[in-house]
C-alpha cells in the first residue's frame, strides 16, 4: 500500500502552520523540508528569519502546528545534520531524513547512522524515531548499498537538484528504483520530487511505499482538492 505524504518547504511559521493546516486530520505524515543553506543555495523555516516560534516548539512551550493531528518527518537538506537531531525531534519529528551527499566519507555516514540509532531509534529507546537516506540522482546507486541496512528506509530524490518545489520529474528513476528493489525488496522506498497525477499511478505500480508530493498539492489553485484526487487514487 502506498501513502501519499504532503511536502511543505515553509518560508517562515505562517506559510508552515498555513499549509499544515490544510491537510491535517486528512494525511498521517506530512513532509517537511528543512534547509540552513550549508548544502543548498536557499534555506527554510526555521533558519531563515526569526527562530521564535521554532525555539518555542524544541522548549515545549509550544507544540508543533497540529501536531495532534498529523505526524511529521523532517528532511534535514543541510551539512553536519547531526547537529541538528535533537531540536527537530524535540519538536516532533517522527522521521529524521538525512541526505547522502552530505557527508564527507562513507565512515562518517555510518557514525551518524549508528550514534542516531543509540540515541534514537525504536529498538534502543522510548522516542522511536526513524531514520532514513536521501540520494540525489547523480549519485551513483552502488554508494548507499553499504549503509542501507543501517537506514530505516531509503529516500529517492527523482529531480536533478534538491532544494526547491516545482522540479520537473526525472523519469530515469524508475531505473534506478528498479534496480535497487531488486537488490533490497524489503526495504521501504519514498520518492520525491516532480511527483503528479500524471506519473503517481506508474510510482504505485513501481512500488513506491512513500509518495512525497509538494507542489502538484499547494503549487494548485485547491490544494485541498488535489490532496483528495491523489488520496483517491492510493486508496
Amino acid at each position: 500500500m502506498s501513502e501519499i505524504i504532503p511536502a511543505i518547504l515553509p518560508v517562515d511559521f505562517n506559510d508552515l502552520e498555513e499549509k499544515l493546516g490544510m491537510v491535517a486530520g486528512r494525511v498521517n505524515m506530512v513532509h517537511v523540508d528543512v534547509m540552513n543553506g550549508t548544502l543548498t543555495k536557499d534555506s527554510s523555516w526555521p533558519y531563515k528569519g526569526e527562530q521564535t516560534e521554532f525555539l518555542k516548539i524544541v522548549d515545549e512551550v509550544e507544540g508543533f502546528p497540529f501536531w495532534e493531528e498529523t505526524s511529521f518527518e523532517a528532511h534535514l537538506m543541510v551539512r553536519n545534520p547531526e547537529d541538528m537531531f535533537e531540536d527537530w525531534i524535540r519538536a516532533g519529528a517522527e522521521r529524521i531524513i538525512v541526505q547522502f551527499e552530505a557527508f564527507k566519507d562513507s565512515a562518517e555516514l555510518s557514525e551518524a547512522l549508528n550514534n542516531f540509532k543509540k540515541r534514537f531509534g525504536s529498538a534502543t529507546t522510548f522516542v522511536g524515531v526513524e531514520i532514513g537516506i536521501s540520494i540525489n540522482m547523480d549519485t551513483p546507486l552502488e554508494e548507499i548499498y553499504p549503509h542501507v541496512l543501517e537506514a530505516d528506509f531509503i529516500h529517492f530524490m527523482s529531480i536533478d537538484s534538491i532544494g526547491r518545489q516545482g522540479n520537473e520529474f526525472d523519469p530515469k528513476i524508475l531505473n534506478r528504483i528498479k534496480e535497487f528493489k531488486k537488490k533490497f525488496p524489503e526495504t521501504i522506498i519514498s520518492i520525491d520530487g516532480g511527483v503528479n497525477l500524471n506519473n503517481v499511478e506508474e510510482l504505485i505500480e513501481a512500488g513506491i511505499n512513500r509518495l512525497i508530493i509538494g507542489s502538484a498539492i499547494f503549487g494548485t489553485e485547491n490544494p485541498e482538492e488535489s490532496l483528495e484526487e491523489f488520496l483517491e487514487i492510493v486508496s
